[in-house]
């Protein structure tokens, strides 16, 4: 294999789509440096460690997740998870969802508010690291669906619309141990134009 078939074949680790103080004060520069920089940059590197002897090399990160296992799943699905998280957050968001997705929500939780105080308590209660999803399941209603460690529903086959991290290095330089807290800034954060986008695409 030459050298420029095997840098072909690496996963590359994405710039964050804004400024490191964008988000700031819900999510600090700081913590944003250490996300991505450190533990999403990580994953990305672990996985191409581990990708060097596998046959999954060379394909698409979202088709390593859903037909890996072991430490190679777990560093896919972590790069994938912070890729779809970091891309749900902007500095000029759209506050609320609209459209479809908003009548989508409207029908299968009561309400927005009703949806946020149900995904954010998901969030909070969460036992240990991992990460609460919005996603649309096979039926094409919405739910929340929690899953601990890298868990991510593209091995359920349930199409993601957004996560909320809840590992700890994701707020703890912020809030320390007030998870509940984190939640409740990040929704400040949270792009819903990108959501429904995703809701809206086949």
């Amino acid at each position: 294999m030459t050298t420029e078939t095997a840098q072909q074949k690496k996963i590359v680790a994405r710039d964050l789509p804004y400024a490191y103080d964008a988000l700031a004060p819900h999510v600090s520069e700081e913590t944003l440096h250490y996300h991505h920089d450190k533990h999403y940059e990580g994953y990305v590197a672990k996985l191409n460690e581990l990708l060097a002897d596998s046959a999954l090399a060379g394909r698409p990160l979202a088709e390593i997740v859903v037909a890996s296992d072991g430490p190679l799943f777990n560093n896919a699905a972590q790069a994938w998870n912070h890729e779809f998280f970091f891309e749900s957050l902007s500095p000029a968001p759209q506050t609320a969802p609209s459209g479809r997705l908003r009548e989508a929500i409207d029908r299968d939780f009561g309400s927005f508010d009703q949806f946020k105080t149900a995904m954010s308590k998901a969030a909070a209660s969460l036992f240990g690291s991992g990460w609460v999803w919005l996603v649309e399941d096979r039926t094409g209603r919405l739910a929340i669906v929690s899953e601990p460690n890298a868990g991510t529903p593209l091995t359920s086959g349930m199409k993601p619309l957004l996560c909320i991290d809840v590992w700890e290095h994701a707020y703890y330089i912020d809030y320390r141990n007030r998870r509940a807290d984190a939640v409740t800034a990040l929704w400040n954060v949270i792009d819903w134009r990108k959501v429904g986008e995703r809701y809206d695409a086949k």
